[in-house]
């Protein structure tokens, strides 16, 4: 069955077997927390996004996407897309010490939460496209999600996981709603190396 975040939010409370104030106010946590493993454990073709944008000139640091998790590629248009090479901030400081070195970037990396860092810094203003694995809107707020339609047994059991942990349950229904996850996570894993070799195959 798909879950919306209500039949979730009741289906978690009847298997915990607790309406108690405190859990309950907590579920919103537990089902985000459930997600959040889910999205770090498994990168479906779902969850690809793209974005196009623009560096400026003589500006080292290009913004990061609010729903951005990991990069799959980032491309600076200059008569025709050009990949950059990803690398981390430190190599970045070693090859281009000097921020007034400019020219079309080559390489890039995370800075913080908000900014990629590029290498070297842009001479001009240049069209790019970021390919990256994004976080969805959580079903807390949306109401229904992919996972809670395509996964919903992988997050349900997720789910349950994080709540037994929070009533700090007995120890062998942990272990068997970890079990439950587990394989359920595996099954999702299969799912997206399915479709992205699908993806891969009609796309050339």
């Amino acid at each position: 069955m798909s879950w919306t975040y209500a039949t979730l939010s009741q289906a978690i409370q009847d298997h915990v077997e607790s309406d108690e104030t405190t859990f309950v106010s907590f579920i919103p946590t537990i089902v985000k927390l459930a997600e959040d493993r889910i999205l770090k454990n498994v990168q479906l073709p779902d969850f690809r996004k793209n974005q196009t944008g623009v560096t400026a000139a003589n500006d080292q640091y290009l913004g990061i996407p609010t729903d951005f998790l990991a990069p799959y590629s980032l491309a600076v248009n200059d008569s025709g897309y050009e990949y950059l090479l990803f690398k981390d901030v430190n190599f970045i400081r070693e090859a281009y010490p000097l921020q007034a070195t400019t020219g079309t970037p080559k390489h890039y990396a995370i800075f913080d939460d908000t900014y990629f860092i590029l290498g070297p810094t842009p001479d001009a203003i240049y069209p790019v496209e970021l390919h990256y694995f994004h976080r969805p809107e959580t079903i807390v707020t949306a109401s229904t999600s992919w996972l809670g339609t395509h996964a919903e047994t992988c997050l349900f059991y997720g789910c349950l996981v994080e709540a037994y942990r929070f009533t700090r349950g007995d120890q062998d229904e942990i272990a068997n709603v970890q079990q439950g996850y587990d394989d359920a996570l595996a099954g999702l894993k299969l799912l997206g190396e399915g479709r992205s070799k699908t993806d891969m195959y009609r796309n050339g």
